[in-house]
């Protein structure tokens, strides 16, 4: 009986034990559901640094490069407010500010800085060799000596080049196609950073090959404009090739405005520049480099080393006629180069 009594009064302990063992397990239970949520609520925002020398076309944000980025990250699944953000800098033209917005956002310290055009990367370069850099645009990045080559980058800097050899020849065949009795180009650069001089080599190694002379006009002061314009003039050039480049897309309208003044078709590279008035634009999707920006962005956030990441080249060549600035100088287009257009602006 004794004993009986002695193991009936350890059941309350028992339940007590047990209800003790119930309330561990299910704390632990909501615990691990809690996680999920708190690491949910913890995740990391990556800092995204933009930086270029132009900014964006004004009244055109559907087609800006800045939102061909964004759309391209929301491919990638990084939406602004919720796991990135961007800080952006611009130096609307002029070049020399570019270091001090490099620094503006290495101060910041953000995690990738994209940058837009050839000076942009190599201010951030010179800035920074530990935070990745991904060239959305730009030129030769070797020559301009931010990568050790397109294969192995090396270092810090990675993205897309717009440099392509047979773009020149192309170009120049159009031209040639479009107005048969070229025989003076005139070619207008900046000249001063980037891959101008390695473009205008090929664009001469072309003409050499079709009879067509080059006079090359080299350009890094907007107060020279109207007389660079007078020398093409006397000169007798036939037509105008405007390189790409900061300074030039800068002041793509006056450029163009001159060049209809002067009665001169001009061949471009760019959307932009047909919509400020240029007659025929050859060249790489500005707007799906960019988009493509975020493809290194995303790598980079999963711990690729942009020395690990190929530089890569345009994938895709657009040719666009603007027949409302060819009348203007009393230009006809060709019906069979017409027929080759991506787009036609009339």
């Amino acid at each position: 009986m004794a004993r009986w009594a002695a193991s009936h009064d350890q059941v309350p302990e028992r339940k007590t034990s047990m209800r003790k063992v119930s309330f561990v397990v299910l704390s632990a239970a909501l615990l691990a559901l809690s996680v999920p949520a708190r690491a949910q609520q913890a995740a990391k925002v990556f800092r995204i640094g933009f930086m270029a020398g132009v900014s964006p076309p004004p009244g055109e944000p559907s087609r800006s490069n800045m939102e061909a980025l964004r759309h391209g990250l929301r491919e990638f699944g990084y939406v602004e407010g919720k796991n990135i953000s961007i800080e952006s800098r611009w130096a609307n033209g002029k070049l020399d500010r570019l270091p001090d917005l490099a620094a503006e956002l290495v101060d910041l310290q953000v995690d990738v800085i994209v940058t837009g055009g050839t000076p942009a990367v190599i201010a951030a370069k010179q800035t920074t060799s530990t935070i990745p850099i991904v060239a959305a645009s730009a030129d030769n990045l070797v020559e301009a000596g931010v990568v050790a080559s397109l294969a192995r980058p090396g270092g810090n800097v990675t993205g897309s080049t717009r440099v392509d050899a047979d773009f020149s020849a192309k170009r120049l065949e159009l031209l040639k196609e479009t107005f048969p009795k070229l025989s003076r180009l005139a070619v207008l650069s900046h000249g001063a950073l980037g891959g101008d001089q390695e473009e205008l080599e090929e664009t001469k190694a072309a003409a050499n090959a079709t009879g067509v002379q080059i006079e090359s006009f080299q350009v890094q002061d907007s107060s020279r404009f109207v007389t660079v314009y007078a020398e093409m003039r006397k000169k007798r050039a036939d037509a105008l090739i405007i390189f790409t480049s900061s300074f030039t897309s800068f002041h793509r309208r006056k450029l163009l405005e001159l060049a209809i003044e002067s009665r001169l078709p001009t061949m471009c590279a760019q959307a932009a520049w047909i919509e400020a008035g240029c007659s025929m634009s050859y060249g790489p999707n500005l707007a799906e480099f960019y988009r493509h920006a975020a493809y290194f962005v995303d790598r980079i956030f999963k711990g690729t080393k942009p020395a690990d990441l190929p530089v890569e080249r345009p994938r895709k060549y657009e040719l666009i006629i603007n027949l409302k600035a060819a009348k203007q100088i009393d230009v006809t287009i060709p019906p069979d180069v017409l027929a080759r257009a991506d787009r036609l602006i009339r």
